[in-house]
């Protein structure tokens, strides 16, 4: 078995165990399982016993089978040592948290492996909705074992884009109305798997994010043959010191040139502004 084939079945038996185990605590339309307590990380940052859980499955299964890797988590203490490693995992053991907590079907797990800062194999895997999408570098991008592509729109006027639950509550999103057809969507890792997919056209927010909210997703839409950048049109580099992107822009690649001079003078997020 090459090194390509055993690193895919180890993160896709990791991934469905996880998303085994969370499902457990899952209730559709409702709120969690009881002793799925919700705590709190900050505003707006939810905490499950499901999301710990999770993390600890997700550190157990692939660091005893790569104890060489690094390890980057949203659950985990961050530790230098990861930025001296060649390969480190970055993980987000339930990407869209808040939509688990209010049981609606749009979170994910999301396992991205770095190498040299750049992604070498992507995975996301929404157990509710039993899609899980796979790409390794310089490959296809996958769901449930099908090779999937981005979609062929050519006009940025009225192509399909997923838009975030809090920018769209903040009122970010309504300078777009009447130029995209938006849908509002949990978890970024989940948003950009339906674009790699051909679901949607594009998404992109100009709000801060965490390496481990993009990296997965990323490989996946460039290898589904569309293209991820920020908002000056740089590449997203990964196992930063600081882990957190300050915008990401996310397309089928064919509207990215007009994705990029739209967003141009646009502001990020108030919550980052200089």
């Amino acid at each position: 078995m090459t090194e390509q084939a055993a690193l895919i079945d180890l993160v896709t038996a990791t991934a469905r165990q996880t998303g085994a185990l969370i499902m457990r605590y899952y209730r559709p339309g409702e709120s969690p399982d009881p002793r799925s307590w919700v705590g709190s990380k900050g505003v707006d940052n939810p905490v499950t016993q499901a999301d710990m859980e999770a993390n600890a499955l997700l550190h157990q299964m692939l660091m005893t089978a790569t104890p060489n890797y690094g390890w980057l988590s949203e659950e985990s203490p961050d530790h230098p040592e990861r930025l001296e490693q060649q390969r480190v995992w970055v993980i987000d053991p339930i990407d869209g948290t808040r939509e688990f907590i209010r049981g609606q079907p749009q979170f994910a797990i999301s396992i991205g492996l770095v190498e040299q800062g750049r992604p070498l194999l992507g995975c996301v895997y929404n157990p509710a909705r039993e899609q899980l999408f796979m790409a390794w570098h310089q490959g296809g991008s996958y769901l449930n074992d099908q090779l999937v592509r981005v979609s062929n729109r050519q006009q940025l006027l009225g192509a399909s884009c997923l838009s975030s639950y809090s920018e769209t509550y903040r009122g970010e999103w309504e300078p777009f109305r009447d130029e995209l057809q938006l849908t509002v969507m949990g978890s970024v890792a989940y948003k950009l798997a339906l674009v790699a997919s051909g679901y949607y056209d594009l998404t992109f927010t100009l709000a801060p994010k965490s390496e481990w909210d993009i990296c997965a997703g990323l490989l996946l839409v460039k290898c589904g043959g569309g293209r991820v950048t920020d908002q000056q049109g740089n590449d997203l580099l990964f196992n930063r010191p600081l882990p957190q992107l300050t915008s990401v822009l996310a397309s089928n690649g064919t509207l990215h040139p007009a994705l990029l001079q739209r967003l141009a003078q646009v502001p990020l997020s108030p919550g980052q502004r200089r």
